[in-house]
């Protein structure tokens, strides 16, 4: 997998909760760009992201699913918005688990983007996500 440098579009996104490296309260996911265009990075939880007792809350599921379709149009330097978001949620993850999550694009007709992703656990897809993506309207 290669490293990419911040583009500009991801220097706008340094305040995000997910991935913001100026956030002090980000979970600091770091994205790697791989050859084929997908991005991807690992993120291990923690029991402060329980939903159910031992489980990890499906919202933080679809946080996690959700930056990784976004980081994976910044790092082609595509700022884009999330328009529609499904999540399907296949196992339950404990919530100290260690998530190997991917995204990549599926289809795009710009300013329209279909991006997928999916979080594993080994070699199980413990839950998948699917959004459209409309690039992001630079006048607010």
């Amino acid at each position: 997998m290669e490293q990419t440098d911040p583009s500009t579009a991801q220097t706008s996104h340094r305040f995000c909760l997910m991935c913001g490296q100026e956030n002090p309260f980000s979970f600091g996911l770091k994205f790697k760009k791989t050859d084929d265009g997908a991005v991807s990075t690992t993120f291990t939880g923690n029991r402060n992201l329980q939903g159910y007792t031992g489980v990890m809350h499906g919202g933080v599921l679809s946080a996690l699913l959700d930056t990784a379709m976004a980081q994976c149009l910044l790092h082609q330097d595509i700022e884009a918005v999330t328009g529609e978001l499904t999540v399907r949620y296949l196992e339950q993850v404990a919530c100290d688990g260690t998530l190997d999550i991917r995204a990549w694009i599926d289809s795009s007709l710009p300013p329209l983007y279909h991006v997928r992703s999916h979080i594993r656990i080994g070699d199980r897809i413990v839950c998948k996500g699917k959004a459209r993506f409309m690039q992001r309207d630079h006048r607010l």
